[in-house]
């Protein structure tokens, strides 16, 4: 009861607060690059971007889970039956990660949630980098992180680009661009609309991509986003005003797939096509219950989210030599419990004959490094039981 007190107060808080940003600053409008390059886009009909495929949704385009959203923002501030996570515990961070790994290798240290460094190829890159308290437009209200990052801050090699795969504020987390400006990082890439968001922390050198567009990172590597299944919004008017997606990075050691954010959808399959073999993928599983059920269930987050099952089912789909999980144990973003959704991930592998160590249940802030080609995953991960 307390605690749900303590939201409703946070609520009435947050509604004046967004009715002064509203007074001050008027609608939010996406940049310009999201406008002009949308007009020819196959997902922007001419005001709002949308999925062109959503599995049986029938709502009109640009409009997808706006009811559903509102209801877990209602939920959130007014419902006491959200599972109860374990108390929190001290979870250290992980040694320092090398400075840079050679031409051929591939390393991927998982940080927490969405962010991960991808070494590979004499290159450091950054995906979606969260190191904030809470995710969240305030740092006094709002989701609170579970567990530190894998990689305390200072312990960064030196980073040559940072990929942000959309606006939410679990992966776009302007304090930790601001963090990441100060330290020099010379390069940006993201989706349409995000750009002038993204200059705002620092980063003045930001290039901005629709989906399979394609920039090139050095002479042998380049970074393709391609299309996830999702939405966007930082406020309550702002909805789909810019575009998400994923990243696939190529370059000598392979490719390298992070989805970002996404629901289970046949995209897996077209960057399969077009980027196989994926050496590596890195697979959003959580959150995927909508709301608490009586009985533990592997039930989807409709549309944009995927959970064990469908995570499982992309890594197939994909041909990924090995997958990460992400997304799971670090934000309470959904109604799962605390280990449902890796508890998911080993049945699945189990139910369908895979081999646990194509699925990794990351260490937080231990690397692993890519397998070769009659090799397992070299990793710190969770043995399935």
């Amino acid at each position: 009861m307390q605690n749900m007190n303590r939201k409703r107060v946070l609520f009435v808080a947050l509604v004046v607060l967004a009715g002064i940003i509203l007074l001050y600053a008027g609608r939010v409008e996406p940049d310009a690059s999201a406008t002009v390059a949308g007009r020819t886009s196959n997902h922007f009909n001419g005001e709002v971007f949308f999925n062109p495929v959503v599995q049986g949704q029938s709502l009109p385009q640009g409009t997808e889970q706006r009811r559903g959203f509102s209801r877990w923002v209602w939920r959130w501030i007014f419902s006491d039956d959200w599972p109860r996570w374990p108390e929190a515990a001290s979870f250290p961070a992980g040694p320092p990660p090398a400075a840079r790994v050679s031409r051929g290798d591939l390393r991927v240290t998982p940080v927490g949630h969405a962010t991960f460094l991808i070494q590979m190829d004499g290159i450091n890159i950054l995906t979606d980098p969260i190191w904030s308290e809470r995710c969240s437009p305030v740092s006094w209200a709002g989701p609170r992180r579970y567990r530190a990052p894998g990689i305390r801050f200072d312990d960064l090699p030196s980073i040559d680009v940072v990929l942000v795969s959309h606006n939410h504020y679990d992966h776009l987390d302007l304090p930790t661009l601001k963090r990441l400006a100060g330290k020099g990082v010379p390069r940006t890439v993201t989706a349409l609309g995000n750009g002038d968001l993204i200059r705002e922390s620092g980063l003045t050198t930001v290039e901005v991509l629709d989906w399979w567009q394609t920039v090139r990172l050095s002479a042998d590597i380049t970074v393709t986003l391609v299309p996830a299944q999702h939405f966007s919004s930082r406020t309550l008017w702002d909805r789909n005003r810019t575009l998400w997606g994923g990243f696939v990075v190529t370059g000598p050691s392979g490719s390298v797939y992070f989805a970002g954010d996404t629901g289970y959808g046949p995209h897996f399959r077209e960057i399969a096509r077009r980027f196989g073999p994926i050496r590596m993928a890195l697979l959003p599983i959580a959150p995927f219950n909508p709301q608490r059920a009586k009985e533990p269930s592997r039930t989807r987050f409709p549309n944009v989210h995927m959970g064990p099952d469908e995570a499982v089912q992309a890594h197939l789909d994909l041909g990924a030599r090995v997958s990460i999980a992400a997304h799971f144990q670090v934000f309470q973003l959904g109604w799962d419990a605390f280990d449902e959704a890796p508890n998911g991930i080993v049945s699945t592998l189990k139910e369908r004959n895979l081999d646990p160590a194509s699925f990794i249940l990351p260490a937080f802030g231990r690397a692993v490094s890519a397998p070769r080609e009659t090799e397992r995953a070299s990793v710190t991960y969770r043995e399935a039981s």
